[in-house]
């Protein structure tokens, strides 16, 4: 990555961060259950989404890796006691969804599409699905393995209420491909001439060495 995108990351990363307290603090669903993590709603892919359907799968891993951290030590601190486990599992989860938003989009080449905005609406939706069955594992075996319970209760409170997050910022997302403001904001960080530049190189030194 050059300057310009890694600025890109900092600023999105910085943005899930600042969205995921936000949304953390002011809308807990359920508080530690017997000691155990409880569930908030949290916005933080927003900014996940962002950077992977404008920078592709590694970037959206990277940001949502690093805005996932935030929420990692809330449901690992704040409001439950699975300390490092849930610090370093919330982040690889929604770092899954920014690699696989991320990948879908760039493969589809949605971008490029005339019904962009149509067609991210389920690519979002769908782009949540590994870090979805992360989450069951997580609960399921992952906890299990390293505290000796599992926390099968927390999944039916949990998914449901991520998959209404996902569905709203979904919809959310549609609405920003289509916008123009958008598109310009992230040309700037991802200029298409790069790309066209390298072709450009790559088909004046064919020509050449024919010659």
């Amino acid at each position: 990555m050059d300057t310009k995108q890694t600025s890109f990351v900092a600023i999105m990363s910085a943005l899930g961060t600042l969205l995921s307290g936000i949304s953390l603090h002011a809308a807990p669903i359920l508080g530690a259950v017997s000691g155990q993590a409880g569930a908030a709603l949290d916005l933080s892919h927003v900014a996940t989404f962002v950077a992977a359907i404008s920078g592709g799968p590694y970037v959206g891993a990277m940001v949502g890796l690093l805005s996932g951290i935030y929420a990692g030590y809330y449901f690992g601190y704040v409001i439950g006691s699975l300390g490092l486990l849930s610090l370093v599992g919330v982040p690889f989860g929604k770092a899954l969804t920014g690699f696989t938003a991320g990948f879908l989009y760039k493969k589809l080449r949605i971008n490029r599409s005339s019904r962009s905005s149509i067609l991210t609406v389920p690519l979002i939706l769908v782009s949540y699905i590994p870090e979805c069955i992360f989450t069951v594992l997580y609960f399921l075996y992952v906890v299990l393995y390293f505290y000796g319970y599992a926390m099968s209760f927390m999944i039916p409170i949990v998914i449901p209420k991520a998959w209404i997050e996902i569905t709203v910022m979904s919809l959310l997302m549609g609405a920003l491909v289509g916008n123009v403001g958008f598109r310009e904001f992230i040309l700037r960080f991802f200029p298409p001439q790069r790309l066209e530049k390298k072709t450009t190189e790559c088909s004046t030194s064919l020509f050449t060495k024919r010659r």
